[in-house]
Parts: structure tokens; sequence; C-alpha cells
């Protein structure tokens, strides 16, 4: 049995979207008492993360971006800064803390006392720009945990799989150039954010370490598992990435009220233990991932069981 961590901390559930925005602090506590309740819970290793630094944060957001969430602090009510971002003055110390999830779970892999890891954060991260907060997102966790593989951990090949619903752009657009970086995105398409599409495939230095995947709505646990079979585990073995991130959003599960995807939990096993089995060939099974999205209180909680199960089993 693997030595999973489970990188948590109860102030993400002091992040406030207020009354009936789908991206709640219910997400978390219903993962939570489904685990506690669970057979999992004391087999997983439980880590709590630190608030990633600035200088973390400084290689993939651009400063007034980053001023811009910590000005949340001042606030004084739920506080709308775009369209779907809500927050609170319990905002920043949430996103960092979601941004230093990874960092802490690479930390513990790397070190040997984690095989892999699973971080259990919100806000969730991969739509999040260099200097745009977008769908929910503040800090771009996930590509925040890759800057620091490359930059202070040394590691020479990152490869970044997003399955969650809706296309990762914040994540591809921060690796667009990027040759150390292989980014691959299944995603329902067409869909918010209505990019990732097939011919978006990196620029210059980067172009071909950017695939995306865009499935149709409908796309079944069969669809999901062929195209990683037929398209992302070959593209991976080409790679021969070094450490394994994955943006493990499960709102392409049939319950989501936010997609039109049919996955289910036993889909989402199936699909960790492929990208386990790349870990295992190319990585020495170091494998990190990121809770994104996921809407359905009890279809997440049950699917993130699902993948802790296939993590624990590696």
């Amino acid at each position: 049995m693997a030595r999973t961590a489970f990188v948590y901390h109860p102030d993400f559930l002091q992040h406030d979207t207020g009354g009936n925005h789908p991206e709640c602090p219910e997400r978390l506590e219903a993962i939570i008492k489904r685990l506690s309740g669970g057979k999992l819970w004391d087999k997983l290793l439980h880590i709590e993360p630190l608030e990633a630094p600035t200088s973390a944060l400084d290689r993939v957001h651009a400063p007034s971006h980053i001023l811009q969430v910590e000005t949340l602090a001042q606030v004084s009510q739920v506080t709308q800064l775009t369209l779907d971002n809500i927050g609170s003055a319990a905002t920043p110390r949430a996103a960092r803390l979601a941004a230093g999830a990874p960092l802490r779970a690479i930390d513990e892999v790397l070190a040997g006392r984690a095989d892999n890891a699973f971080c259990c954060v919100r806000p969730p991260g991969h739509h999040a720009e260099f200097d745009q907060i977008i769908g929910f997102c503040f800090f771009n966790n996930i590509a925040v945990g890759a800057k620091y593989l490359r930059e202070e951990c040394g590691v020479e090949k990152v490869a970044i799989v997003d399955w969650d619903v809706h296309h990762g752009n914040g994540t591809q657009h921060t690796f667009d150039l990027d040759a150390s970086v292989f980014f691959s995105s299944i995603h329902q398409y067409p869909h918010w954010p209505g990019s990732g599409s097939l011919g978006e495939r990196g620029m210059g230095a980067g172009q071909g370490y950017t695939q995306n995947i865009p499935v149709p709505a409908g796309s079944t646990d069969a669809d999901y598992l062929a195209n990683f079979r037929e398209h992302l585990a070959p593209a991976l073995h080409r790679f021969k990435p070094n450490f394994l991130l994955l943006s493990a959003g499960f709102d392409a599960h049939r319950a989501d009220p936010l997609s039109q995807t049919l996955l289910s939990e036993d889909g989402y096993r199936q699909l960790t233990d492929i990208l386990l089995e790349i870990a295992a060939k190319h990585c020495g099974g170091r494998l990190v991932s990121l809770l994104e999205g996921g809407y359905d209180l009890e279809a997440t909680a049950a699917s993130v069981e699902a993948h802790l199960e296939a993590l624990l089993n590696a």
C-alpha cells in the first residue's frame, strides 16, 4: 500500500463565496465527512499546508494580481470581484494556503515521506491567469507547484494532466512557451471558458508541449479511458516526465450541475490507475493531485474517495 499524503487545512472553509455559489465550503465539508467516516481516513498521511510565499506566487502571477487578492483582507463583507469570483476577508489566506498545498505535498513526496499526495483545497486554481482572477480561481495552484518543481527542486521535466470538465486555460497559458512542462487537458468542448481546441499546442519553444483533448457533451467513462490510452498515455511516454501533477476536478461526473459529461466514480478510479502506471514508469511513482472543480457534493466526495483508493493501492 502506498503512503498517500492528504493535504488539507480547515481555513479553506473560511473562504466565503456567499449564498448559492457553486464553489462553497460545503464541497470540502462533504469530502471530509465521507472520508472521516470511511475506511481510508486512518490510512492517509494527514498534512497541513503553509501559505505560499510571495516568491512562489511571483513565478506565476503579476504583482498587481497578487495585490488584488491581498486587498480582500480589508473588506468587511462578502465582495464580488468578477462575474464568477466572490471573496471575503479570509480569502487571501485560503488562497495562499491552496497555492502552498502543492509545495508541501511535493516536499513530502521528494523526501520519500509519501509516495503520492492529494491536496484537498479551495479555492481552485487552474483558470487563474497571469493577471486575471477568473472562474472561481484566485491563484493558479498547480502552476505554482510546477514552477516550484522546476525552479527550486531541480526537477527537469514536469507533466500536468487536467481532467476537470473545464479547460485549464490559466495553466496552459502559463506554460505555452515552456518545453520543460508538458500540459494535457481533457475537457468538455465547446464549454466555458471557450479555450482548449485541438489546435492549441503551445507556442515558440513550447510548440508541441501542450495537448488538448476536447470531448463532446455526453462523453462517458469509456470515452475518457479511450482518450487516455490512445492520446494522453503515448504523449506522456514520449515526454518521459520526472514528476506528474494532476488538476483533479471532479465536475465531469454525470451528476455535476456544471457539465454534461457522464463520468462515474469508477471512471475516476480507472483514470487514476492509468496515471499511476505512467508515474511508476517515468517518475518513480511521484504524483501529486490537486482538487479543482466538482459541484455535486455527494458525487464529488465519492469521486475523491475513489481517487484516493487508487492512490493508496498504487
